[in-house]
């Protein structure tokens, strides 16, 4: 697996994996699926993006990682998203490419890096607290676009150059 980082070019295939997602539903926040060129502005070059990296494997992409100012977090402050191809799926993807968004965020001069994950999405809960993120708020009943109320859990992770997680491969 070769992690780097994102580029315009990538928007329409990373694109597709995280409209796979969203279409699957149950894991993540966002419930309509992007245009390529949405993608690129929310994730790669726009306004708020910061960095985005991605883990290529085998001659396509198999998940990325991106840092944020989307909402207009505190100063010293980004937020994180991660996603992962659906199928095949590729063991490790999360692990490798927070590696060099951590890199990315203490070049940054970030202090913390925050997470809000869906309470009923088990997997990202567990991939944030393995990566080292702590549990700071919680959004009590937020509806999802058909009404239905899932908590929102927010996590943070304090950006110390001397605390990388360990890659599992």
């Amino acid at each position: 697996m070769h992690i780097r980082r994102a580029v315009a070019a990538d928007a329409e295939q990373l694109c597709s994996l995280l409209n796979e997602i969203i279409v699957a539903g149950g894991t993540t926040a966002l419930e309509t699926p992007l245009t390529a060129a949405e993608f690129a502005d929310w994730f790669i070059d726009g306004e708020f993006a910061l960095v985005c990296h991605v883990a290529a494997h085998d001659r396509s992409l198999a998940g990325f990682q991106s840092l944020s100012l989307y909402g207009d977090p505190p100063k010293g402050h980004a937020d994180i998203a991660t996603f992962a191809r659906m199928s095949p799926k590729i063991s490790g993807v999360g692990s490798a490419v927070f590696a060099a968004t951590q890199a990315a965020a203490e070049e940054l001069e970030l202090e913390f890096i925050d997470a809000t994950i869906r309470a009923d999405n088990v997997g990202g809960l567990a991939y944030y607290a393995k990566m080292g993120f702590e549990l700071y708020d919680r959004l009590v009943q937020v509806p999802l676009l058909d009404g239905t109320p899932v908590d929102r859990i927010k996590k943070r992770f304090k950006v110390d150059a001397g605390r990388r997680p360990t890659s599992s491969r």
